[in-house]
């Protein structure tokens, strides 16, 4: 049995992106999207372009990959080139989270139990991390 059949609601709904790569959830029902050796761009709940976490925070990336936002609507991204993840909090500087091992980070996804998971295709593996302290 197939499943139910996908219809775009706006087919160009989202244009001016220089090569996206990722998207993921993105603060206040957004989404955040990655583009290859550039930014990640914020969109709002109606895919109206809101900002780029360069623009707003004066951060620079390699090659940003996995994005997705906490459940308190901070702004986390994988940079492959870099080999980190980082954390934007809004109206804070970006803090690079301590993350040892990573090669080449893709994907991330935030587990219930509050730890941070990372897709690492450096070393073919998912790593899982778990908060020690504050973050931000």
């Amino acid at each position: 049995m197939l499943g139910p059949t996908l219809v775009p609601l706006a087919p160009a709904s989202i244009l001016g992106l220089e090569g996206p790569c990722w998207v993921g959830p993105g603060p206040d029902g957004g989404l955040a999207v990655s583009e290859e050796f550039g930014d990640v761009q914020l969109f709002g709940s109606a895919h109206q372009p809101l900002d780029s976490l360069g623009t707003l925070t004066g951060h620079t990336f390699g090659h940003p990959t996995g994005v997705r936002s906490d459940t308190e609507g901070r702004v986390i991204v994988a940079d492959e080139l870099r080999h980190q993840v980082t954390l934007f909090p809004w109206a804070r500087p970006p803090i690079c989270l301590l993350l040892k091992g990573l090669e080449k980070p893709l994907g991330i996804a935030c587990a219930p139990q509050g730890q941070l998971v990372v897709a690492d295709a450096g070393d073919n593996c998912i790593k899982v991390y778990q908060c020690l302290g504050e973050m931000a």
